[in-house]
């Protein structure tokens, strides 16, 4: 008698989320078993890659990741350019870093000028993200939301503190949210329950439940993320069946380890910085993230082979 390999039988499914318009928007969620268990169940649309863009000049970037992008960096939609015709990218993080209350502080209409500028240099989907100040990012974000209505873009992050004024701007505005919480089921949960109260369709919510990389916390995101896929698929938790943003790339190039130069015990300092990130991206798409927010171009394509490898069937 040949053997049957077990097979768990889910009851709940991911929620599917289109991000963007026309021919280039993107579709992600709908999975009936955990992050690529094909043997039990189905992922119908394959995790997606958004590349970074920063709307100012990076200062402390590591020279790795630097130089791809220097002739670049000083024009945000050139940048977002070069990662669509360059790189291939199918969606763009644009960080509104510039809007930071302990830094520029540049006034939100000014920083929705360049995403607006950004969106319409580029066909493909959008995520602005803010820089974590729930009062900054609420005029930041409602400000976006305004002048682009209708281009679907994920908004992010929003927290319990943003939440009513940024989630309103993204029913009257068609947008996308990406519910941001620190790292904690419960309180991703509650966030999501908010929102629906608030009015936010199911398919215009994200979870961002916040994550670090490798050598700093990622096991513990990593838990986080798997509990709250086994919560969405086994136990028919509906509040959160939404697929999960993983805001990766800062969190890796600004380690030490990224940071430091060539060494004999550490290998080389280029090397070194894309596999951080190659791999602390793989992670978190094992634990069941969608989309995953990457910065390296070659970090990039190592994880594309490994999820083309893993979703060939």
């Amino acid at each position: 008698m040949p053997f049957q390999i077990p097979k768990t039988v889910y009851s709940g499914k991911i929620n599917e989320v289109r991000i963007g318009r026309g021919t280039k928007a993107l579709t992600v969620g709908g999975e009936t078993a955990y992050p690529f268990y094909l043997f039990e169940g189905t992922m119908p649309h394959p995790p997606r890659i958004a590349m970074e863009v920063y709307d100012v000049p990076p200062e402390d970037w590591p020279e790795a990741v630097l130089e791809p992008f220097r002739d670049v960096v000083h024009d945000a939609v050139a940048w977002a350019q070069k990662c669509v015709h360059d790189y291939k990218a199918e969606s763009i993080c644009l960080q509104l870093a510039s809007t930071d209350p302990n830094g520029m502080n540049r006034p939100a209409n000014e920083a929705a000028q360049v995403a607006k500028k950004l969106a319409d240099a580029v066909d493909i989907p959008l995520i602005v993200w803010g820089t974590g100040n729930p009062e900054k990012d609420t005029d930041v974000l409602r400000a976006v939301a305004e002048m682009c209505p209708e281009r679907n873009i994920v908004l992010g992050p929003v927290e319990e503190a943003s939440h009513k004024k940024i989630g309103a701007a993204a029913i009257g505005f068609k947008h996308t949210v990406a519910a941001s919480s620190p790292v904690d089921v419960n309180l991703a949960k509650q966030l999501n329950i908010l929102l629906g109260n608030l009015g936010v369709r199911d398919d215009q919510i994200l979870i961002d439940p916040t994550v670090s990389g490798i050598g700093y916390g990622i096991e513990y995101c990593f838990s986080v993320m798997e509990r709250i896929r086994m919560a969405a698929l086994t136990q028919q938790d509906t509040k959160l069946q939404y697929p999960i943003i993983a805001n990766l790339a800062r969190e890796v190039w600004k380690t030490k380890e990224a940071r430091l130069p060539d060494d004999p015990r550490l290998g080389n300092a280029r090397g070194r910085g894309i596999l951080l990130e190659a791999m602390s991206a793989m992670i978190l798409l094992l634990a069941g993230a969608d989309i995953v927010v990457m910065r390296h171009p070659e970090a990039i394509r190592l994880v594309k082979e490994m999820v083309n490898e893993l979703t060939a069937g």
